[in-house]
């Protein structure tokens, strides 16, 4: 163990650890679930951090003050953001999902792995001073940290601006991954319903048989609804846009330069490939229009967001329920399709096979739909609970 400080006083952290006091605090203060912060919006708190310390060295914020670094320290410390952001350090992260309601805990964390990181780069290249730098047997003991957690990595940020920053560009960033598989499931079923279309079959309401129609009618149906799915998850995605970076506290910028806040959104816009060519409308650059009074305080932008995910996952369940009906069977069931056989279905029935990948689907789906009324409540008390 290694004795690190904060304004608390003393705490021991392991010796192996990039992270500091605060994180260690917090790893003893929610011991709750077990489950920390997904990898997804780690990465993406190290990216937003590596176009903070970007816009920073830009104004010359990082080069002035009390503690100024040199060139060759704010290069260790972009290094050392991108690694974040590559997923090098996830290990390094160990507080729990259940934590303060801001995200500091996190934050700090983040704070703290990025700065000893980047002087364990920094004195690698010889730009931290021997006689200061005490280090032991592993380069990242640094003792004195040159680079700063508050001073250098969290300048002119606070958790309240950033820890909501680093969520909605991790959910832009999946939420375009999921575009791009629902649009392949969109495909495959309009591929279906032209293939089938003069397969005739009966048509059911109620589960009960009504009047014909062709296989490849009740497909167009379900491919429509995944085109509805898919408009739904796209829609989502213009709430998303606006990021809070720069509000710092409440919203008023206090601490940080007037500029920070574009020259951040535009690192992460031309990092991220953001602009205006992309015809289909995903992934759509971010901006910095709206009050950061309200996405400061606010976050209904997430729960509009994912009140048209939880209203895609009632179209996929639909789907996949349906698609599981029409191949039930297949002696006494409808067996109208055949779903391929991927496993064995019974630990007692030998030959048994089931429908587990649109279970499973149905499952995913019911997980979301379930997360809309978390996400609705939260974002009542202002996303900080």
């Amino acid at each position: 163990m290694r004795t690190e400080y904060d304004t608390m006083g003393a705490v021991e952290v392991p010796d192996d650890a990039y992270y500091g006091a605060q994180t260690q605090r917090a790893v003893e203060n929610f011991p709750i679930s077990g489950k920390t912060m997904p990898p997804e919006l780690i990465h993406a708190l190290g990216l937003v951090k590596w176009a903070c310390a970007k816009a920073n060295a830009e104004l010359g914020l990082l080069q002035s003050g009390r503690s100024p670094l040199g060139e060759e320290q704010i290069e260790a410390l972009l290094t050392a953001c991108l690694e974040v952001a590559e997923g090098k350090f996830d290990d390094q992260f160990p507080v729990d999902v259940y934590q303060t309601g801001s995200g500091t805990s996190t934050n700090m964390n983040a704070n703290e792995v990025i700065a000893r990181r980047a002087n364990e780069i920094a004195a690698s290249r010889d730009v931290l001073a021997a006689s200061p730098c005490e280090t032991q047997e592993a380069p990242h003991r640094v003792r004195r940290l040159t680079i700063h957690p508050n001073d250098h990595v969290n300048l002119g940020q606070s958790s309240n601006d950033i820890f909501p920053t680093a969520i909605l560009v991790a959910l832009v960033q999946r939420i375009n991954h999921l575009l791009y598989i629902v649009d392949e499931a969109r495909s495959v079923l309009q591929d279906k319903y032209l293939e089938w279309e003069h397969v005739l079959k009966i048509g059911r309401t109620h589960l009960a048989d009504a009047t014909p129609m062709t296989l490849g009618q009740e497909f167009e149906g379900f491919w429509d609804q995944m085109v509805d799915a898919q408009s739904m998850i796209n829609g989502s995605l213009r709430y998303l846009e606006c990021l809070p970076v720069g509000g710092t506290a409440i919203g008023t910028g206090i601490n940080t330069h007037p500029d920070f806040r574009i020259k951040v959104i535009d690192f992460l816009n031309e990092t991220l490939a953001l602009d205006d060519t992309d015809t289909r409308g995903w992934m759509q650059p971010f901006w910095d229009g709206s009050s950061r009074f309200n996405t400061n305080a606010q976050r209904n932008d997430i729960v509009t967001a994912h009140s048209l995910i939880k209203s895609a996952a009632v179209c996929i369940f639909n789907v996949a329920n349906n698609i599981r009906w029409l191949g039930s069977g297949p002696r006494a069931g409808f067996y109208e399709i055949i779903i391929p056989d991927l496993q064995p279905g019974s630990s007692i029935m030998p030959g048994k096979v089931n429908p587990v990948l649109c279970e499973a689907l149905m499952q995913a789906c019911a997980r979301v739909i379930g997360n809309d009324q978390t996400m609705t409540f939260c974002g009542a008390a202002g996303g900080q609970v």
